[in-house]
Formats: structure tokens, sequence, C-alpha cells
């Protein structure tokens, strides 16, 4: 038995919700103010766009690579493929060593009163627990991200209906909104929070009849979360001003909930947020496994990355996780979440470049494809000029792994061709 429509949709919400709205609030309502629903709105549509070129591509391509397997067929084996898949990989070991480190620090702070040691303890848990589920297989991960992701959308309707109850629209007045710039500069962050849907492009081996299942949990996953992002960014800036968010950061939810259910409502935000950022990380080993695995059979990757491990599970799942647990515990990763949007979008413009180039043989129409590209290449301008002005170490940085990525390519082909 594989995976069902309503469990590819639903690891696909576990992943994007865990991986973005808890963390990003703050950082988003430093750029784009009240207006932060706009924002999520606006990356909301350019990432059902870019949705609509991947359903496409995998109803077509059916393959537990994912992007991979389109990049593939859609460049062949090249630079271009080659390039954007390490910054593929690289973009998912940052995501989910983020929020592994989010589960580890929500965890500590709800049992143990904040203690240091014990963030890492079960930042470390939540990645092992994760590769024993994806170890054991796609049923199992079905079952369990069906079981994470509707406790999630119970506790977030609750959120709603209580912020909702209490909302004061005079914070949410046009009026409050800083200039369109930096409004479509914050879409490049807020884009972060739908990273995840990528993952539902790697259940297409594991469905029945993919290319209907496929694009049904593509878009059922997307427009829950963008109803979801769009309903809790009101509540919670409805109901707090901007610095109030802004200070508070990851715990703005449990903050905005707090006057209405007090205590309670502060550690159920914060157990649905381990709920959530575990079900993330499992769903980024999930996509990990088949790329990776992809990427090896293809020769972009090194063998090992595809042979069985002894454990069970491929090597490459037992190698993403080592690295999660060293950038975890080694890197300061609330500085790169920016980097990590900025790179999701370029390789996502590469996707939709390829979705184009494919676009006869999926029976794909030209427009979606064509503003898909317009509107991302829009965002990553006006997010680089913006950077360049405020923050030109992150701009540095973004043209380092890009760099990173170009010698990893090229060290990779020059190993083959010496040793054979």
């Amino acid at each position: 038995m594989g995976m069902t429509v309503r469990g590819a949709a639903f690891l696909g919400i576990g992943s994007m919700v865990g991986a973005g709205i808890f963390a990003l609030l703050g950082e988003a309502g430093a750029t784009a103010g009240s207006a932060v629903w706009l924002s999520f709105l606006l990356a909301g549509v350019i990432a059902l766009l870019q949705g609509y070129a991947v359903a496409g591509l995998g109803a077509r391509y059916p393959s537990s690579g994912g992007i991979v397997t389109y990049l593939l067929k859609g460049f062949g084996r090249g630079h271009i493929t080659s390039v954007t898949s390490w910054l593929l990989y690289f973009a998912a070991l940052i995501v989910t060593a983020m929020v592994s480190v989010s589960f580890g620090h929500y965890g500590s702070a709800l049992f143990t009163g904040g203690s240091p040691g014990w963030a890492r303890v079960l930042t470390a848990a939540v990645v092992v627990v994760a590769t024993v589920v994806n170890i054991a297989g796609a049923t199992s991960i079905d079952r369990l991200q069906t079981v994470v992701v509707v406790v999630m959308l119970a506790v977030f309707a609750v959120f709603v209906v209580v912020t909702f109850a209490g909302i004061d629209l005079s914070l949410l007045a046009p009026s409050t909104y800083p200039p369109a710039v930096h409004v479509v500069s914050s879409v490049a962050l807020t884009f972060f929070a739908y990273l995840g849907f990528a993952v539902v492009s790697f259940t297409g081996a594991e469905l029945p009849d993919p290319a209907r299942s496929l694009p049904r949990a593509m878009y059922l996953s997307l427009g829950i979360t963008i109803l979801l992002y769009v309903l809790i960014a009101l509540g919670v800036f409805g109901t707090l001003t901007v610095p109030q968010v802004v200070e508070n950061g990851e715990t703005a939810l449990a903050v905005a909930v707090e006057p209405a259910l007090g205590t309670a409502g502060f550690m159920m935000m914060a157990l649905v947020a381990m709920l959530g950022t575990a079900s993330s990380v499992n769903a980024n080993l999930f996509a990990a496994t088949g790329s990776t695995a992809e990427l090896a059979g293809s020769g972009t990757f090194p063998k090992v990355f595809g042979s069985r491990a002894r454990i069970g599970g491929t090597r490459g799942l037992v190698i993403s996780a080592g690295v999660v647990l060293l950038m975890a515990n080694l890197v300061d990763l609330t500085a790169i979440a920016s980097l990590g949007s900025a790179v999701a979008l370029i390789i996502f413009l590469v996707t939709s470049v390829a979705a184009f180039r494919l676009r006869s043989a999926t029976g794909s129409r030209a427009w979606p494809l064509v503003a898909g590209i317009a509107l991302t290449a829009l965002v990553l301008i006006v997010f680089a000029v913006q950077t360049a002005r405020t923050e030109p170490a992150t701009l540095v940085a973004m043209a380092g792994v890009v760099v990173l990525a170009v010698a990893m390519d090229l060290v990779w082909r020059w190993l083959r061709r010496s040793h054979p």
C-alpha cells in the first residue's frame, strides 16, 4: 500500500505549516508591517503558479525524485540540473535544521523552563524519530501526517475564531501599511512558509493514478495553507500592534491568543508548534530520501546517496539526517531564513522554466507558467535590491551558496572523470 491523495496533501501541509508560520511572523512584520497578510497572499499566488508547473510535471513524470526528475527531463544531466539540485539539497537541509531547532526550543520552553541542554536533546530526538518513520515507509508517513495535520488544523481553527472575536480592524487599516516595495520585498521571506509544497512532488511514485492524484494533492495542500496563513496573519496583526509582533517573534501566535485563553492558550499553541515542526522535519526527510536516490541514480550525486543503509532506508537519508544534526548544533540558523527562501525562489524559477520547455509533453498552458516565471523573477530582483541596501551580508551569503553549488558540481564531475 502506498500513499493516498489525502496523505500526500497532508504531507505538504505539514511541511509548509511547520516550516513557516511560527518563525516568520516577527521578521515579516518588521518589513511588511500590518500588511503581512497581503504578503502571505502574494507569496501564495506565486506558490500556486509554481505548484501548477510542478503538478503538470508530476502528472507526466511521476517519481520519488520529484523536482530532481523534472530538472533531468527539462535540462538533461548538464550543469543547470546539477547546480540546481545541489541548491535544492542545501535549501532542504537548511529548512529541516531550522524546524528541528524550533521543535527543541518549543519543547524545552514547555517542559523544562527553557533549558538549552534539553533543547539540544529534543532537537536531536525529533530528527532521529523522523528518520525512523521514513525508514518504516510511505504508509507509516501517510498515517502519521494525517493525525498530526488534523490536530494542527483543529487548533488553528480555535485560534482564528478566538482572535477574530476580538479583532481591532483599525490595526489592519491600509493607512498603516508600509510602501508597496517593502511588501513585495517581504514576499521573498513569506514565500519561505510555502516551501513545503514541493514535498508533494516526491509522492508521485507512491500515489495511485498520479496523473490525477498528484495535482489534486498539490492544489489541496496549497489552498488550505494559503487560507490558513492569511487568516492567522489577520488574527495576529488585528490583535497585536506591529511592534508587539516583532518583539515576541516566534511566540506571537501564543501571545495573541493568551488574552482570551490565558496560559492554556499559550500551552496549546506551543504544543501545536511542536507538532508542526516535527511534521515538517518528517516531510523534508522524506523528500531528501527520494531526491538524493534519484540524483545518485543519474550520476549527478555520488552513488553512496542511493545505496541501501544497514539500518534500513538509503544512505542518502542517513547522510541527510546526520548533516541536519550537525547544522542544528553548529550554525546560527535564524540568521539565514531569508537566505534559504531566496535560494528556493531560484530553484523554483529554474523548475518553472523546465516546465515551460516541457509544456507540450505535459499539456500545461503557457500563460500560468510565464506568469509564475515573471512574478518569481520580479520578487527575486526586488529582494536582491532591498537586501543590497539593508543587509549586504545576506546577499553575499546568497551568492556564496550558489558558488558552493557550482563548486560541488565541478568537483564531482572531476572525480567521476578521474575515477570512472
